[in-house]
């Protein structure tokens, strides 16, 4: 009888197929398979070429005790019918474990026919496949590890074939059958062989008809050579196989779609789990849905929650019983969930009651890791696009160099033209006057000369006042002298009679139309007589010179050349000087990251320094700095982008110890999309005491991260803007901290009043806007750029700006409380709702509580108020108020802010008190560039820039031009700024053999004519020694910042101060007593060496105590004796100072974390 023999290994086809079909592709197969059929299938309707194989494999003999022993399992004789689940692919290691513990195979598949018996049972299936299909016949059985080995150096993984049926599904797997040749059908782990020899198998042997069998199922003689007829045997049995395999695929899809429709399901899947990477077929019973009468069905859908790879298909009528509609879909391989509806192609859907349709895909990426891979694929996205950008902006430059090479170069050509015409026409005229010789005074021979010719010029010495003169040389050019001195030569004596007469041998320039000179008694710059024709010079035509209109047109094209050499010699001078600015910037802006990064390393830093995206950071922390300090506990709470990243707060981690001392530290992985890195620490995991940087909380920037910070919209409310409407350092502040800000593309606006006495020489693009009612007058609204700012200017017809000053006027209180108020109606009406508005002083104060009483509530809801104190000397009432409804609060110095906090209009608010020191304006302080000083300097050349700036400085002011230490005083002569100690520093000065000058008025008439006096005193005394200029002169105090050795600020008070930080900007050394700003930014050398270090600077000025002459001596003599003691020193000290930076780079980043830290109330 005939019994089909289930196979137990994977069939290996050294020549089974060889037809040109695309039914199929075979895909390599590695490693051992359980006993099951995996079968891939197109949708059931589709059509394949017509091409089959039937596979049949049949044993002659009932009786399997009679087979010889093979390599073949008896796992055989106890396989269940029908298809047998597959197992999952280890390792080596897990089957042989597998084998050792007496596993079995998985049998929950339930077999395709449980009473099928006969004396002959077959199994037949046939496939049909698309493209992507594969298909395997494998069967799994237990060998040992020697066998195993052995057959897979001998199995080709090209030629593996299987068949697998899962979920209850069966599903294609095509290995590579296609072409294969003169091979051997081998069973993987037991090989069914061709060969002649008999196999046994547990003793007993198989029949000749079995091997028969076996040779006419591989297709093969017993010499192993394949014939026509057995390759169309196989072809006809592959066709056949698939054919079945269809046939088992429609009939399990048929059963899934009975059941599901009598359970009231509207959709299915094929196969029923669905993976990632392989095509799965979607069923749709539309009488189930509200499509039920459309006779076009679409599903509409995408992946991972409608973020990926979005498609649209028309659905197909099938034949199963309930309204099926069905289409194929690809699952990519990105997938962890499909989402979709149904719809009709126009408005009718089927959306699942509004809830989508979604299909779980298994054994793809999770939710997190799909994320992390959004990430990098918008990164590579940012990344190209920065590639296209720059690579568009360079052509564009490219684009507008050429076209501003081209509009200069024509500039050269006209300006040539121009030169050439003035030329010529001079030198024509020149020409009609020229002779050819002067009778008894001088003249050329040969009498007929073109140019390069050598000639002989005669001149007689007695015809002039050159007598007496013992040499005679001649200084000539040629063209008017339009190449400069040309020609030098020694005159010999000729012997000729009529007078004394000398010559000397000439050569004529090449392009000389009229030859130039004057005669001498000695050589150029050695000569002191000299006979130069009354004035005129002499002058000789040249007789066969080139032709005029050929020389006019070289003349031209040479000057063009020239005009152009020199122009490009001055753009490659100004890009290189820009480009060294550029570089120098950006060098300082990172020294000054730096150092922010570091400020509080005494209490928490990072490593690496620098925190980018993607990266794994340790964060350090010292407890014992804090008020966490002797807790058991620390526990690191940490979230990012400003507490508003997607994943939330990251759990609270316990910190560990480290290894430096009292720090401990924790781990953290930054996420690819974060911009900063947020964190506070508590003595719990569930909170208690909490360190947060005092209501701020920690944050440290995160760099290269594809999602960058969002602007913040910050709008100042001020009465003063520099240059435009400046009185004191308010104006300052406003305008660098507005650009410093700006740079960090923040986005900056300022409100100002319209002055009448306003500088519109630096408003560019001033143009009216529109104009609002409030307050019973009609308020116009200007707008223009200030220093790169946006600047909106009110004008309120009621005359309060047209008062022809800033400050003065007996109603200033009223008319900046008109303003404030105007101001925030300007923003209410136009709809603007900033992040912050920031209002300075007592003027713009009332800022602070109009907009908590009337508008915070009604229509500016998500704006937050920063209000700062410039000098509490002024408007203390105002001030106090604006403390009190202010969101934060700043001064312009952290010394200045704990001096003023036991004051009443401060005290009360000292938890939103902050110190951030001011700035200054790199662009407009800059020796590098400094258009009034005699030759632009950095720390690499500072001692030749001060050099030669103390010397102009000198020679100016007219002072003695000597080395001796010069000690600038630039200010207002006030009693804050300590005028008593100016005076005495100035005689103090003189007395150690030094140099002052001052530069400053007074407010006060009383102290201007003080110092006038004095300066008459010191005229009169000290006259080559001491320079007082009372008035106030920009250019000039440039030229005393760069030639100074000293700058003295004896303020009394000083909440920040400006002065000190522009000299150290110019390398001078500042000598500053220690009140306020002053003693946050200089640190004595002598004295202040840790506390420098603290800051990560050095020491760079000297500095004192006292109020007195005492106090004041300490310090300048020190500064002085170091000049005159240590040269070398003190250069090297001027040079640190410069290479500081005081400029708004750090304070910028202070206020955008007050910024930020106001936005949380």
């Amino acid at each position: 009888m005939d019994v089909s023999l289930q196979l137990q290994r994977p069939l290996r086809f050294k020549e089974v197929l060889n037809h040109g079909t695309d039914c199929f592709k075979i895909r390599p197969f590695l490693g051992s398979l359980s006993f099951a059929r995996t079968i891939q299938f197109t949708p059931w309707r589709c059509e394949c070429l017509p091409s089959r194989v039937s596979l049949r494999v049949t044993a002659g003999a009932a009786d399997f005790s009679n087979w010889r022993q093979r390599r073949v399992s008896n796992r055989s004789s106890k396989s269940s019918k029908g298809f047998v689940r597959k197992r999952k692919l280890g390792t080596g290691n897990q089957k042989r474990d597998q084998k050792d513990n007496g596993e079995n195979e998985d049998s929950n598949i339930p077999t395709l026919s449980e009473s099928e018996e006969s004396n002959q049972t077959e199994m037949e299936s046939t496939v049909a496949v698309d493209e992507e299909s594969t298909i395997a016949v494998y069967q799994k059985n237990k060998v040992n590890e020697s066998e195993k080995e052995e057959l897979k150096e001998d199995v080709p993984s090209k030629t593996k074939s299987y068949l697998n049926a899962e979920n209850g599904s069966a599903r294609k797997v095509v290995e590579d059958v296609l072409g294969l040749q003169k091979e051997e059908i081998i069973l993987e782990n037991d090989t069914v062989s061709t060969s002649r020899d008999a196999a046994t198998y547990e003793g007993k042997h198989f029949t000749d008809d079995a091997i028969t069998e076996e040779k006419h199922l591989a297709g093969t003689e017993t010499d192993g050579t394949v014939t026509g007829k057995d390759e169309k045997t196989i072809e006809d049995a592959s066709a056949k196989l698939k054919l079945e395999m269809e046939e088992l695929r429609k009939q399990e899809i048929e059963r899934l779609a009975e059941g599901n429709f009598l359970k009231g399901n509207k959709i299915f899947v094929y196969p029923q789990t669905v993976r990632p990477d392989e095509d799965i077929e979607v069923f749709f019973n539309r009488s189930f849905s509200t499509l039920n009468d459309e006779q076009d069905i679409l599903i509409m859908g995408a992946f991972n929650d409608w973020r990926w790879r979005s498609f649209t298909m028309r659905l197909n009528k099938t034949y199963f019983k309930g309204d099926w509609w069905s289409c194929q879909i690809h699952v990519p391989k990105e997938a962890y969930k499909m989402d979709f509806v149904f719809f009709n192609g126009q408005n009718i859907y089927d959306n699942n009651d509004k809830q989508d349709f979604c299909i779980i895909v298994v054994g793809g990426m999770d939710v997190y890791a799909f994320e992390d891979f959004l990430l990098e694929e918008k990164r590579r996205e940012l990344e190209k696009l920065a590639k296209e950008q720059a690579e568009k902006e360079r052509q564009e430059e490219e684009q507008r160099r050429i076209e501003a090479e081209k509009a200069a170069s024509e500039a050269d050509r006209a300006q040539a033209k121009v030169e050439t015409g003035k030329r010529r026409e001079i030198l024509e005229q020149l020409m009609k006057q020229a002779p050819r010789s002067v009778d008894n005074i001088w003249f050329i021979e040969p009498n007929e000369f073109k140019g390069a010719d050598k000639v002989k010029l005669y001149y007689n010495k007695t015809s002039g006042p050159l007598a007496h003169a013992n040499e005679l040389w001649i200084h000539g050019g040629h063209n008017n002298w339009c190449n400069g001195l040309t020609i030098v030569e020694k005159f010999l004596r000729s012997g000729r009679d009529g007078g004394d007469w000398w010559y000397a041998e000439v050569v004529v320039p090449g392009r000389a139309l009229v030859l130039d000179w004057v005669f001498a008694d000695g050589p150029p710059k050695v000569a002191t007589i000299y006979d130069n024709n009354n004035y005129q010079d002499f002058h000789a035509v040249v007789p066969k010179s080139i032709p005029e209109e050929m020389f006019w047109v070289e003349e031209e094209h040479q000057i063009f050349r020239k005009l152009q050499a020199e122009r490009k010699l001055r753009e490659e001078a100004t890009r290189a000087k820009a480009e060294k600015t550029a570089r120098m910037k950006a060098e300082m802006k990172e020294r000054t990251l730096k150092r922010f990064l570091l400020s509080q390393k005494h209490i928490v830093y990072t490593e690496p320094l620098d925190v980018h995206a993607g990266s794994t950071v340790t964060v350090f922390y010292n407890p014992a700095n804090t008020v966490l300090n002797g807790k058991h506990e620390i526990w690191f709470r940490c979230s990012f982008n400003r507490w508003t990243h997607r994943m939330g707060p990251l759990p609270p981690q316990r910190m560990l110890p480290a290894d430096n001392g009292s720090h401990v530290k924790a781990t953290v992985k930054v996420p690819l999309d974060a911009y900063m890195m947020d964190f506070v620490f508590s003595e719990r995991e569930d909170g208690g005491m909490f360190d947060n940087k005092g209501g701020m909380d920690y944050h440290i920037p995160v760099f290269g991260g594809i999602v960058k910070e969002p602007p913040m919209h910050i709008v100042h409310i001020a009465v003063e803007m520099a240059p435009i409407a400046k009185v004191g350092g308010l104006g300052d502040v406003v305008t660098s901290l507005s650009r410093a800000v700006q740079d960090l593309n923040h986005n900056v606006n300022i409100i100002l009043p319209k002055y009448d006495c306003l500088n519109l020489s630096h408003v560019k693009d001033l143009h009216y806007q529109k104009s609002y009612s409030w307050g019973g007058a009609e308020i116009k609204v200007w707008f223009g750029k200030v220093e790169g700012l946006s600047v909106y200017f009110l004008e309120p017809q009621n005359g309060f700006v047209w008062t022809g000053c800033v400050y003065g006027c007996k109603n200033d209180a009223e008319r900046f409380g008109f303003f404030c108020h105007a101001a925030l109606e300007f923003l209410h009406q136009g709809g603007l709702q900033p992040d912050i508005i920031h209002c300075h002083d007592w003027s713009s104060a009332p800022v602070a509580w109009l907009f908590k009483d009337h508008y915070m509530h009604y229509g500016l809801s998500k704006t937050r108020v920063v209000f700062t104190i410039h000098n509490l000397e002024f408007g203390a009432h105002f001030i106090g108020k604006a403390m009190a409804y202010a969101d934060k609060a700043t001064t312009v110095s952290h010394t200045y802010s704990k001096e003023v906090a036991g004051n009443p209009a401060v005290a009360p608010h000292l938890h939103k008190f902050h110190g951030i020191l001011n700035g200054i304006d790199l662009d407009i302080w800059d020796p590098y560039n400094d258009k009034f000083i005699p030759v632009p300097y950095t720390s690499e050349n500072v001692v030749e820039g001060k050099r030669a700036a103390k010397e102009a400085l000198q020679q100016r002011l007219g002072l003695k031009k000597s080395d001796h230490p010069l000690v600038g005083i630039i200010t207002r002569l006030t009693h804050q700024k300590g005028i008593h100690l100016i005076k005495h520093a100035i005689w103090n000065t003189l007395k150690r053999n030094g140099q002052v000058v001052l530069l400053g008025s007074a407010p006060d008439p009383r102290i201007q004519n003080d110092f006038v006096n004095l300066a008459n005193q010191l005229h009169s005394s000290h006259s080559d020694q001491a320079r007082l200029c009372l008035t106030y002169d920009e250019p000039l105090s440039h030229l005393i910042y760069a030639g100074a050795d000293f700058i003295l600020v004896p303020s009394i008070f000083e909440p920040c101060g400006l002065t000190q930080l522009t000299a150290m900007r110019y390398g001078s050394i500042p000598v500053v007593r220690k009140t306020g700003g002053l003693y946050d930014t200089v640190f004595d050398v002598d004295d202040d060496k840790a506390r420098a270090e603290a800051q990560g600077l050095e020491p760079n000025g000297f500095n004192f105590d006292g109020a007195d002459g005492a106090g004041v001596d300490y310090a300048l003599n020190r500064a002085i004796s170091a000049w005159y003691d240590g040269r070398d020193w003190f250069n090297s000290l001027c040079k640190r100072v410069m290479e500081q930076d005081w400029s708004w780079n750090r304070p910028a980043l202070d206020y955008m974390e007050l910024y930020h830290a106001a936005k949380k109330y």
